[in-house]
């Protein structure tokens, strides 16, 4: 991107992002899709004041994965989203085939905090042994997990399947601490909670969703309110405030 367009879009998001505090999802019905360069077809940008203003409250978007990738359209997904009211949450691919902490850091530098306005708590995606037994998987999530708190000061949020819990962490009940993001698509009122915790607090039950503004398909996903007020877990300090203002506005930025 050249330096000019780098700076407009700064500008664009600097002027939004006072308004989009002022979103306020309800705390067990916010929705949202998780994005990646995939979602980027030809290179479009995704329309993110389409996508609040089709319902939408938060987006994971991949930022890292292993040790040496960094996702293409993270910085400008990031300050467009939050430009348009959308909650952002960050993820990591882990590949436990290579050490923790290295993938720790490469994610912290990307993401540059995770601890700001609209900002959920940052994610671990674990859905790869790397060809660890149980075991030793285990002690790789408890030393990334350890190492992303310390480096972004919040408790992150664990994704992962049901199926891969049970198998490749011998469904241990060692990370119940942590938040839950589960998938399971299988259609049911709700869904599987492995590995002993009480409940999820994101389910991502489809992964083939459609919502305005993303071309292509894209997983879609619902809070169910277990951590509370949604706009407090956004980090949204006006939360509560007329949303009916924000929306006007966006739509009429788009």
């Amino acid at each position: 991107m050249a330096r000019r367009n780098r700076l407009a879009l700064m500008s664009f998001a600097a002027a939004g992002i006072l308004t989009a505090l002022c979103a306020a999802p309800a705390a067990a019905d916010a929705t949202g899709p998780d994005v990646s360069s995939w979602q980027h077809i030809d290179g479009r940008l995704i329309n993110w004041f389409e996508v609040r203003a089709s319902g939408n409250h938060f987006a994971m978007v991949k930022a890292t994965e292993g040790v040496n990738y960094v996702n293409p359209y993270f910085v400008p997904d990031s300050l467009l989203m939050r430009t348009a009211g959308v909650a952002r949450g960050t993820y990591h691919y882990a590949r436990p085939a290579l050490p923790p902490e290295p993938q720790a850091a490469l994610y912290a530098a990307a993401v540059l905090g995770q601890n700001g306005p609209l900002d959920l708590p940052p994610v671990l995606d674990l859905e790869d042994s790397g060809g660890l037994p149980p075991g030793a998987l285990i002690d790789w999530t408890h030393r990334y997990l350890n190492a992303v708190q310390a480096l972004t000061g919040r408790a992150p949020i664990i994704y992962t399947y049901p199926n891969f819990w049970r198998t490749a962490m011998a469904d241990t009940d060692e990370f119940t601490r942590y938040p839950l993001w589960i998938a399971d698509y299988r259609g049911n009122e709700s869904p599987e909670v492995p590995g002993g915790w009480p409940t999820w607090t994101f389910w991502q039950y489809t992964d083939s969703g459609a919502i305005p503004g993303i071309a292509g398909g894209t997983d879609l996903n619902v809070y169910s309110g277990a951590q509370g007020d949604f706009g407090r877990f956004a980090n949204m300090p006006n939360f509560g405030s007329s949303a009916s203002a924000v929306d006007a506005g966006s739509l009429g930025s788009g």
